[in-house]
């Protein structure tokens, strides 16, 4: 249903260009008001009506383009939380998912995209437990929203005596921060904790109970923000965390319901799928669900991960 010239007022977007067309509905009234008064105008009037009409069709096409560029936004917003945790095999996998997490901040990197740590909890013998960024720029959920599910790993780890090729994994989750949802949470069901954020030293580092833990009672799910300096950022920033998390999962709901009823795609969007795995030893990174393999392995950890995020997307056209 196409907005009503109020709607678009109050969208900061096309609120001028919805007040202009207001204006220039008005004086088309006056100007065919003016011709039925006096049939000597009406040629003149004419002339008027047809250039208003012109300037009126010419304001619509801006607000359609307007409105189609905030419905593709909003159905691939540039903004992502990507959360990376450490699956099965112990210190290799925290080290596995460390490695992602590089991998996705360099390809954000060479794509001008802006990342930023909201979270880190590290494994004690180096790499990570669980980690979540921000990332912020043009197309970020587009590309990589389909790197959400199980990444497996294979390869001899440096602690490994008798050279035999261990696997590993970790999960990686892409949530889209969408400015519209469709999820309402109620304060009351929410569990807030405050504890001291960690740093790299300094007078006030712990002093402040900063970092903030949100708990959504009903599904149990628990997000931690730490990198804002007060406590308040840390709040909002895990709010606008939760409800992203609430949201894909109303989504996965939605699509497991309908699923039958769809064309195949890629993949479920579930993070229990295994999608890809990292042979090091045959340096071949294979995506299960389009069944294709890319050698330079070293380079896709690098960041080098266009050619299997237009692999993808080139599959998923298809359907």
């Amino acid at each position: 249903m196409a907005p009503t010239i109020e709607e678009l007022k109050r969208n900061p977007k096309t609120s001028f260009l919805a007040a202009e067309y207001e204006r220039l509905t008005h004086k088309e009234e006056e100007v065919r008001q003016m011709t039925g008064e006096d049939a000597s105008l009406q040629e003149l009037a004419e002339d008027e009506l047809k250039q208003i009409g012109e300037q009126k069709e010419a304001l619509l096409k801006q607000i359609e383009e307007i409105r189609r560029a905030e419905q593709e936004e909003e159905q691939f917003p540039n903004e992502i939380i990507l959360e990376v945790r450490a699956g099965v095999g112990g210190e290799e996998a925290a080290l596995f998912a460390e490695e992602l997490a590089e991998m996705y901040r360099r390809y954000a990197e060479i794509k001008e995209w802006r990342v930023g740590v909201v979270d880190e909890s590290r494994a004690e013998l180096g790499g990570y437990k669980s980690a979540s960024f921000e990332i912020k720029g043009l197309d970020v959920y587009r590309e990589l929203r389909f790197e959400t599910g199980v990444h497996r790993v294979q390869r001899v780890p440096a602690t490994e005596k008798m050279g035999r090729i261990h696997t590993s994994t970790a999960s990686v989750a892409v949530l889209p921060v969408r400015a519209k949802t469709t999820v309402e949470v109620n304060p009351a069901d929410i569990e807030m904790e405050f504890s001291r954020s960690g740093g790299a030293g300094g007078q006030n580092v712990n002093k402040v109970e900063t970092a903030v833990r949100l708990i959504h009672k009903p599904t149990g799910i628990d997000v931690r923000s730490t990198s804002e300096r007060s406590q308040q950022k840390n709040r909002d920033k895990a709010m606008s965390i939760l409800v992203a998390k609430l949201q894909a999962l109303k989504d996965e709901e939605e699509a497991r319901h309908y699923a039958s009823e769809r064309k195949a795609q890629i993949g479920t969007g579930d993070r229990s799928e295994k999608i890809r795995t990292y042979n090091f030893p045959q340096d071949r990174v294979t995506d299960h669900r389009i069944k294709r393999s890319w050698s330079n392995i070293e380079g896709v950890m690098a960041g080098g991960l266009a050619p299997i995020i237009t692999g993808l997307q080139e599959a998923d056209a298809l359907y």
